[in-house]
């Protein structure tokens, strides 16, 4: 929150053209070049001040209206989107003097933010993310996204729910008239930076603050943000690399966004020479290999932070995996329980190979969110042993594995594939300008030639690859900022992890974890989901969601256990507050991420109903725990996420036993191999007799539009 001219300010939503980027002029000229070369003539300055802030098809009628109506606008309007990008792709985006440290000031005093242009998103994120600003912002609002344009509130409003801030408590920076008019219409704190055309004065006086440039806004702010005295050096990975090598066993968003982290930050003095990370996505792959790193982006701090070194192979190349657990010292395992089943035999042969060729140990780290992870891993790995060599053998290459139970207490998530391909677009385009060769000096034949300079010759062609290579940003996940991993003692290795925790029992705070986070976490995401949101930072800002996760967290799991573990009561609150704080800003991850597998997070001994099982022993109701399995399942069956194989295998269940929510709920059909462990129907009959009622008593709106209707026939 910041306090400004008497207003407490929650959030800051910026128009992007000639507010964030000086693009007004250019625009002004690839439209009057567009139109030259489409219709002879070009367009005149009193359309173009005139269309300033205007929706396109507000800009559009203006233009007719001052050219006639056959005036081919919506032509010229596009190919002047192609010049403009052209001229941006190969000169950068011109950024207003001062933003940056604007958009600083307000990121640490801890205001969401938000762009609203009125531009394509197509071209709003080409320009975010070429200027490198795209990571101050929590959401973008773009014109070809909402139905009116400026001066109408409607995108600045849109904006504020999103950010789920009321309109009086944001920022609203503008440059246009069009822009004012409609931020005041939001009735947000609007903030006048001139630009081009300084509006009319009576809507100038509207504004909470006017100014001439974005350095005087910076100005004001400065004097209402806190003084950070002299800074510290930053903590950036050691520079100096030691002799080992890492391994992570499924790059995903643990693996790629949190487990790489770790490892770089090593004993703090040094880090691996090399990080080697297994992944079947051919697009990572090759992505991450042909930048030589890639980033983890903080949007809470906006940070990025750089991970190199790294080496990605196919999780489906046997030789590759087995050749990782030969020469790592230390294997993050982070893979769903279904893949380390499948994956158990290739990693049996990877530690059979080490023992055969190094005799060393190993620590494996498992990451698993399931309590008796280590266990389940060592189980599986013990049968596939049992298959390759004599008994005797096989105990000694365990006894050589350290299997390492661990807690994460950090929300990572991984850029979806359209994402990946925006970026390696636009970043494959600025990457190209660079490379354009420099003038070469003309030397006389006879001028001999030091020979330092024919030395320095034979590099010149691979100094400017490095350096452009240098300047790119591959970024592909998005991440909380919590540091430390908690690991069960054990292992000699892990004491020298800078960022790994050793406690002496891990099992209370992995149920504590999978309790507290990992099951009301699903339920946000499905109810979330269900009501129309896309994120569980959007989701939070619905009164139903936020306070079905409060009395999830503060009446139900959070009491329960600390009833069961009197003695972890801190550690209890300190996880609530971490977790619906994060929740209120994960603006960045999906609830179709956090909601996938509904199936595997119902089974009886699993997060929700384990929590329901611990509750009821110490008298404590849950109808907010019974809501959440309703909720699994009306996702399940009325959510978007069609190709969820769970969420379907739910839907034949519920649809073979005509509509049954019972059916469903005791299933005892296959699940990976083995009976899926559903309710009793006669011990449990209670609980699932509450189960049903919420079920029927809560139903999707899309869902009770149907059944308002009346049948064929009726």
């Amino acid at each position: 929150m910041l306090l400004f001219q008497g207003k407490q300010i929650h959030s800051a939503i910026f128009d992007m053209d000639g507010t964030l980027f000086d693009t007004e002029r250019l625009r002004f000229r690839t439209l009057k070049q567009a139109s030259l070369e489409i219709f002879g003539k070009a367009l005149g300055e009193h359309t173009l001040i005139g269309s300033l802030g205007l929706s396109a098809k507000k800009a559009e009628a203006l233009a007719k209206a001052h050219n006639g109506e056959d005036f081919p606008y919506a032509e010229i309007r596009k190919r002047a989107d192609e010049l403009e990008l052209e001229y941006v792709r190969n000169h950068g985006v011109p950024i207003k003097a001062g933003l940056l440290e604007v958009l600083e000031r307000l990121r640490k005093s801890g205001l969401t933010m938000a762009v609203a242009t009125s531009s394509r998103r197509a071209i709003a994120e080409e320009y975010l993310i070429n200027a490198n600003v795209l990571k101050y912002f929590d959401i973008t609002v773009c014109g070809d996204e909402v139905s009116q344009g400026k001066p109408h509130p409607e995108i600045f409003l849109k904006a504020a729910r999103a950010l789920n801030c009321e309109p009086g408590q944001c920022f609203m920076v503008e440059d246009s008239e069009n822009g004012m008019l409609s931020a005041m219409r939001a009735q947000g704190q609007a903030i006048l930076i001139e630009d081009i055309k300084p509006p009319a004065p009576e809507i100038k006086a509207g504004a909470l603050k006017a100014y001439r440039s974005m350095t005087e806004f910076l100005a004001d702010l400065s004097e209402c943000v806190p003084d950070l005295g002299m800074p510290e050096l930053n903590e950036t990975f050691p520079a100096s690399m030691n002799q080992f090598r890492v391994g992570i066993h499924g790059f995903g968003a643990i693996g790629g966004g949190y487990l790489t982290q770790v490892f770089s930050h090593w004993d703090g003095y040094t880090r691996p020479c090399e990080i080697i990370a297994a992944t079947r996505s051919r697009m990572l792959r090759e992505s991450v290999n042909a930048f030589g790193r890639y980033s983890v982006r903080y949007g809470a701090t906006s940070f990025d932070q750089t991970i190199d070194n790294v080496r990605m192979i196919d999780m489906d190349d046997d030789d590759a995996l087995v050749h990782m657990y030969t020469a790592a010292e230390i294997v993050g395992l982070s893979l769903p329980e279904q893949a380390i089943r499948n994956q158990a035999q290739v990693i049996a042969k990877g530690l059979l190979k080490r023992f055969e060729r190094r005799g060393r140990e190993l620590t494996l780290l498992i990451v698993l969110n399931k309590v008796g992870g280590a266990a389940f891993v060592r189980r599986h790995v013990q049968a596939e042993l049992a298959l390759l060599c004599p008994p005797a053998i096989g105990e000694q290459v365990l006894e050589k594995t350290h299997f390492a139970e661990t807690v994460v207490s950090r929300i990572v998530s991984k850029l979806s594939n359209d994402a990946l391909v925006r970026q390696l677009r636009i970043k494959s385009q600025m990457f190209q300008n660079s490379l354009e060769d420099e003038p070469v000096v003309a030397t006389k034949a006879s001028t001999p030639v030091p020979e330092y300079e024919r030395l320095i010759g034979r590099f010149r062609p691979f100094a400017q690859p490095s350096s452009a290579m240098s300047q790119l940003h591959l970024i592909l996940f998005n991440s909380e900022p919590d540091m430390p991993l908690y690991v069960e003692h054990g292992s000699d290795l892990l004491e020298r992890l800078r960022q790994v925790k050793t406690v002496p029992d891990i099992t209370q705070i992995q149920v504590i974890k999978n309790r507290l986070w990992n099951g009301p976490h699903a339920i946000v995401a499905w109810y979330a989901s269900l009501l129309g949101h896309d994120s569980v930072g959007q989701g939070m800002g619905d009164a139903q969601v936020s306070e079905l996760a409060e009395r999830l967290i503060h009446q139900e799991v959070g009491p329960a256990l600390v009833a069961e573990y009197p003695q972890m009561a801190e550690v209890v609150s300190r996880f609530a507050d971490t977790f619906l704080e994060r929740c209120k800003t994960s603006f960045k991850d999906p609830c179709a991420r956090v909601g996938r597998d509904p199936l595997r997070k119902l089974q009886r001994n699993e997060r929700i109903f384990s929590s329901i099982e611990l509750a009821h022993k110490h008298g404590i109701q849950t109808p907010g725990l019974a809501l959440g399995v309703a909720l699994a399942l009306h996702h399940a069956l009325h959510g978007k996420e069609t190709k969820d194989l769970e969420a379907q295998a739910i839907r034949q269940v519920y649809q073979a036993n005509d509509a049954s929510v019972e059916a469903v709920l005791t299933h005892e059909g296959d699940y990976n191999g083995k009976r899926f462990p559903g309710l009793d129907p006669v011990r449990d009959a209670q609980l699932i007799t509450a189960i049903s009622g919420a079920f029927r008593q809560y139903m999707p709106k899309e869902v009770i539009t149907g059944l308002d209707q009346p049948s064929v026939g009726t």
